[in-house]
């Protein structure tokens, strides 16, 4: 490992920038924490974001390392077939903008679980709500906290088991820090300022890459595929996904986990929250379009670049393999500088995204389950804020075990599995919950629970785990197999079996929905009436005038 970092840059450097970066965030979070004074500014940034600051932070969110480091690696190796992720998120942008956004941002307070529970019994529907974000938030944690620790191990020359576990708890400690003191405020500025460095260091290595074609994009093209083993075949779809029908299957079954998924995304939802009101709200997803689409057409070059510049023999020799893509054509380009800087950026975004997770999962639990279901909603707010703190340490504690376990292990299972439970458990319910009268508590629970075991179950029968040749599974000796499912991702099934749940558990429960609550529901979603709520209630129990910060 220490061989690597020294090959790739030089590690002080890193340090240093990485360094500057911890500091900077960390005096922002303090800044903003010093507002925190009710539950809706922990929970929401107190509303107070527009829908510019609010679009920025959403692109901060869902622009992981996956996006960065993962595309413009599979770009890098497989072309065209790479590009296709890139399609998938953007347009799941989509799906949120016309089927989520407004509808979510009127309806709910804080939480998903808020929507789903409106008119349903609140009880069972809130806590398989908790259950499914939960979930979700804890497999992608443990996904970004291992992609940390190897970028970081990487990149600082860090060797040995000791030190990349210390590297991991570290970022797992930082992350805790963020949450603790700045709440959503905290992190909404630590997202924004990630987003924009993000967006700047692509667009420089974009720019930089065209300037070595020529400014010629066909160029580039031409060069790329003429260095790569594939040849030609990079330019045109089917080298990763053509290879067979079931490839062929599979690549549908990720594009329906990608689009549907992403609206189902509890850290992404929550974000709608932070906004004053449902115009805000699109406006916010108009904003992350517009930069997720920029930063997408960005990694189109930057994988080619790669492809071309360094080279997919140097791509598969780095640790890491695709994920060194951007950094080795950082260092091609720019040199340790270059790199350095690069590397910070990669560093803000796991940081920015393991911290919205956080506060997430963190938010459900305490709102959701130990004040709705546990108190009866008795709780007051700096009581259900504190739990939101206690739980946001051990769900920290938590992913840093975790990532540590999942180090050496195929993080892509992870994203994927967080991805096929969003778009199986959530999405599903929500869109019931919203367009559906008939819609009841058994629907809710079938779709939920049904979509969320079917996805863990597939997966884990799948040979993301076991089964693929060379030891390219999650368990690594080839000779343990016990996949039955042959799809590498779930979607194509359990999306549409949750769908199915959900619509059987209504038809076959005798529950009636209650008409005036569906009838405040479709109004507050569709117009925004009565969707104002008593946000200023204060975290603590001295007087409103002179509020203790949270």
């Amino acid at each position: 490992m220490t061989l690597a970092a020294e090959t790739v840059g030089e590690p002080a450097v890193n340090i240093a920038i990485f360094g500057l970066f911890v500091v900077v965030t960390l005096v922002i979070v303090i800044r903003f924490s010093r507002s925190n004074r009710t539950a809706t500014d922990f929970y929401a940034g107190g509303r107070a974001f527009s829908g510019r600051q609010n679009g920025i932070a959403i692109s901060g969110d869902y622009l992981s390392a996956a996006s960065f480091l993962g595309i413009a690696g599979a770009i890098a190796l497989t072309g065209y077939d790479g590009f296709l992720y890139s399609i998938g998120f953007l347009v799941a942008w989509l799906v949120a903008l016309l089927l989520v956004a407004e509808l979510l941002r009127n309806t709910g307070r804080y939480t998903m679980a808020d929507v789903l529970s409106f008119r349903l019994r609140e009880g069972p529907v809130r806590t398989a709500a908790a259950i499914s974000t939960l979930a979700v938030s804890l497999f992608y944690l443990l996904a970004q906290m291992a992609g940390a620790g190897g970028l970081v191990n990487l990149l600082l020359g860090v060797s040995g088991t000791w030190g990349q576990n210390l590297t991991i708890a570290v970022v797992g400690i930082l992350m805790i820090v963020y949450v603790l003191v700045g709440g959503m405020k905290g992190t909404t500025w630590v997202q924004i300022i990630k987003a924009v460095l993000l967006v700047l260091g692509a667009a420089l290595m974009t720019f930089w890459v065209l300037g070595k074609a020529g400014f010629n994009l066909s160029s580039l093209l031409g060069d790329a595929a003429a260095t790569s083993p594939a040849g030609e075949a990079v330019l045109n779809p089917g080298v990763r996904y053509g290879a067979s029908d079931t490839t062929k299957i599979d690549f549908v079954s990720l594009s329906m986990a990608l689009v549907l998924g992403t609206a189902g995304l509890p850290h992404v939802l929550m974000r709608f929250y932070t906004v004053p009101t449902a115009i805000q709200a699109r406006r916010s997803v108009a904003w992350a379009i517009g930069i997720i689409g920029c930063f997408y057409l960005f990694t189109l070059v930057l994988g080619y670049g790669a492809m071309y510049l360094v080279g997919a023999d140097k791509i598969n020799a780095a640790p890491g393999k695709a994920n060194a893509a951007a950094p080795l054509l950082a260092f091609e380009l720019g040199g340790t500088l270059l790199l350095g800087i690069i590397a910070a950026v990669a560093f803000a975004t796991i940081l920015a995204v393991v911290a919205g997770l956080t506060i997430t999962a963190s938010a459900s639990f305490a709102h959701d389950v130990y004040n709705s279901v546990l108190k009866k909603g008795a709780a007051v707010a700096h009581q259900e804020v504190r739990v939101a703190r206690i739980t946001a340490v051990v769900i920290g504690v938590v992913a840093i075990v975790g990532g540590i376990l999942a180090k050496d292990q195929n993080v892509a299972f992870l994203v994927a599995l967080a991805f096929a439970v969003a778009a199986s458990a959530n999405l599903p319910t929500i869109l019931y919950s919203l367009f559906w009268k008939r819609f009841n508590t058994r629907g809710a629970l079938w779709s939920i629970y049904g979509g969320l075991i079917s996805a863990v179950v597939l997966i884990v029968f799948s040979p993301v785990v076991s089964g693929k040749p060379g030891g390219a599974s999650m368990i690594k000796d080839s000779s343990v197999d016990f996949h039955w499912f042959p799809l590498d991702n779930p979607g194509i099934v359990s999306i549409p079996l949750a769908f199915l749940l959900g619509w059987l558990g209504t038809v076959t429960s005798r529950e009636r929905a209650d008409e005036a609550r569906q009838a405040e529901m479709e109004v507050r979603s569709l117009t925004g009436a009565g969707a104002e709520r008593a946000d200023a209630e204060p975290v603590s129990t001295e007087s409103a005038a002179e509020p203790t910060p949270v």
